[in-house]
């Protein structure tokens, strides 16, 4: 019992999912269809930001 109420909603979020459509940034999108590397994502030159081993051989144990 009591299980019309949650399917329900779970028809509800369903249908809100399947028709929602977020906001498209149409720049962004010709960027990445002609390939041009968008600045704010070109990490090519960070390299292994988080891993350093020196920083492991440094913990004091």
């Amino acid at each position: 019992m009591g299980r019309g109420r949650a399917k329900a909603k779970q028809t509800r979020i369903a249908r809100e999912l399947k028709y929602f459509t977020p906001p498209t940034d149409l720049t962004a999108l010709q960027h990445e269809l002609a390939g041009a590397p968008t600045p704010e994502h070109d990490d090519a030159d960070q390299g292994d930001y988080y891993y350093t081993p020196d920083r492991d051989d440094r913990t004091s144990r």
